[in-house]
């Protein structure tokens, strides 16, 4: 995963629900599937592309996360299309970190 992202800058790991999280800049990408960030407009096209939102499952039910997306298919295999996407991700996942940051 780390060279299948490299070109975007240094990743560091994190343990998250269950799996991996990839962080570029604090912009997290997600492991499993990969999942990434996508803002309302992104999800729709990550949509088109196959995509899914993320999900998982609580001792209370299931819970969709929407800002999350997977990556498609077709990018799994793909290093330039895989980078497409992180690319398109990165600007969502800034906004998010930016706005937490001003939260805090």
């Amino acid at each position: 995963m780390h060279d299948l992202f490299a070109d975007l800058g240094p990743i560091r790991t994190s343990r998250m629900f269950g799996g991996t999280g990839l962080y570029i800049d604090d912009a997290m990408i997600f492991d499993d599937a990969i999942y990434m960030k996508a803002d309302t407009p992104l999800a729709a096209d990550y949509k088109d592309a196959g995509s899914e939102q993320f999900q998982y499952v609580t001792k209370a039910g299931s819970r969709n996360i929407p800002g999350l997306m997977s990556l498609p298919d077709s990018a799994m295999d793909d290093p330039e299309e895989a980078l497409f996407w992180a690319r398109k991700s990165m600007i969502p996942a800034l906004t998010a970190a930016i706005k937490r940051a001003k939260s805090k």
